[in-house]
């Protein structure tokens, strides 16, 4: 068991996965209403305690894609209508939509929907937040002050490149939203930072090369 990261809830007519090695514990499933998921039970998530339709919701919560559920009863998960990155407060970038993250390894599918990123460069599990941020003191309020030059439709693939010792590049049409939940930035190409310590963030502002930023 201790060295599992994907464990397996199994239900009559749906399955649920949780992937530690994506959780921050967010909590928004053990939040949820009703005994879905349950602290300190064991099992911790008993899906036959829910309807397939709210399995499947409470499981898109998960803003990590630790989280995901399989069953011929739930249907399968469908991207966000919307790409958005949501610039938290003092924490990470939580990226929702129809993604397509280079280097994302297979075994990961909640990536392909939902995902936190390391913004503070400190994160031993780049691209993904490991709540590193807390113990490195990682400060930023989640403001967005450009609007971006807009894009017409929405939806669609939604890239996102991480460039060598340098910043997460998207592409695609998406939303940034600050950390109040404003739409602020719209567009179809952006570089964002993950060094920690760009004076423009969330974008990047080429600090990573005078701090000696190293990431693959």
């Amino acid at each position: 068991m201790s060295g599992r990261k994907v464990f397996k809830y199994s239900g009559r007519d749906v399955d649920v996965f949780w992937d530690g090695r994506l959780c921050i514990h967010i909590g928004e499933c053990g939040h949820s209403e009703g005994d879905l998921f349950v602290g300190g039970r064991d099992p911790w998530c008993v899906p036959d305690n829910a309807t397939t339709d709210d399995v499947g919701e409470v499981c898109q919560r998960c803003p990590t894609g630790a989280l995901v559920y399989q069953g011929d009863a739930a249907g399968d998960e469908t991207p966000d209508s919307e790409n958005s990155v949501t610039v938290s407060h003092h924490g990470p970038l939580f990226v929702r939509g129809d993604l397509g993250i280079v280097g994302a390894p297979d075994d990961m599918p909640g990536v392909r929907f939902r995902a936190a990123l390391c913004r503070c460069g400190q994160s031993a599990n780049k691209p993904f937040c490991d709540n590193s941020h807390e113990q490195a003191g990682f400060r930023d309020y989640g403001a967005v002050g450009k609007r971006g030059p807009g894009f017409e439709g929405h939806g669609g693939k939604f890239g996102i490149r991480l460039r060598k010792d340098g910043p997460l590049v998207l592409t695609g049409k998406v939303n940034i939203r600050n950390g109040s939940g404003r739409v602020a930035w719209r567009g179809e190409e952006v570089a964002l930072c993950r060094c920690g310590v760009s004076k423009n963030k969330p974008f990047c502002d080429g600090t990573h090369k005078r701090v000696g930023f190293k990431a693959e």
